[in-house]
């Protein structure tokens, strides 16, 4: 008699083959389609191979690419990923999570030292997504001014000061000096909370108002104070700490 089938047996796993590049046809590799066609001609997922270079075993880097591009919600969701967010991710190590928040800061760099292409901030979100990727990871306190001009283009985001963010050492002048060397219209203050919890302390609101005072007289606007924390942050603007008007950007 045949044996009696043993339905405990577990089923082989179904094998999946992908080529790697170099095995796929030199008309299909994204570096060569880039030599061959321009960057334009690429979709995003092949010009994020081509940051990546290599992918992992069992995936080429083709389709590593095209599953970060799912995983984060496209482009911009992954260029505001952390880099935590990054090497949480199956084939991204340090080196390559590098790579990539190093393609996306020299991109917005790019963008900015356009004056026509420059990142133009309507809301809060906006100012935020310049700023909350790299700060809600700092170990210590940072006061950053984003400086605009008079459409809310982004000039220059210089960093004020590192450590303490309070009134006893901000200095007004310290704050508004690249925004008047620049001729800024208006600027908009942005500090992280090592803490993760972007809630604003006693100390956050008596400098906004402090520093929105200093700014009139100056003829320079503070349109916001974003409080940073881990992947979120709180506009002082919006929840009227600080500024007399309260309102949005």
């Amino acid at each position: 008699m045949p044996p009696h089938p043993n339905h405990n047996h577990p089923m082989p796993k179904e094998i999946v083959y992908q080529l790697t590049i170099k095995e796929m046809p030199s008309s299909e590799r994204p570096r060569e389609r880039l030599i061959r066609l321009g960057p334009d001609a690429l979709a995003t997922a092949e010009l994020l191979a081509i940051v990546l270079r290599t992918g992992v075993d069992g995936e080429n880097v083709l389709h590593m690419a095209e599953g970060l591009l799912a995983r984060f919600g496209g482009l911009s969701g992954l260029a505001r990923a952390s880099l935590p967010e990054l090497t949480a991710t199956r084939g991204l190590g340090a080196a390559k999570a590098a790579q990539l928040m190093a393609a996306f800061a020299l991109g917005r760099r790019l963008a900015a030292s356009a004056p026509e292409e420059r990142p133009q901030v309507r809301s809060p979100d906006d100012a935020a997504s310049l700023v909350m990727g790299e700060m809600g990871l700092l170990k210590q306190e940072q006061l950053r001014v984003i400086l605009l001009d008079t459409q809310n283009r982004v000039v220059a985001l210089p960093t004020v000061y590192t450590g303490s963010v309070n009134t006893l050492v901000v200095r007004a002048g310290e704050v508004f000096r690249e925004a008047v060397i620049r001729n800024c219209a208006a600027l908009i203050l942005a500090h992280n909370h090592p803490s993760g919890d972007p809630t604003p302390s006693h100390e956050d609101i008596t400098l906004t108002a402090h520093l929105v005072r200093a700014g009139a007289l100056l003829d320079i606007e503070v349109l916001d104070h974003l409080v940073i924390g881990h992947q979120r942050y709180v506009s002082m603007r919006k929840q009227g700490l600080g500024f007399a008007d309260g309102g949005r950007i």
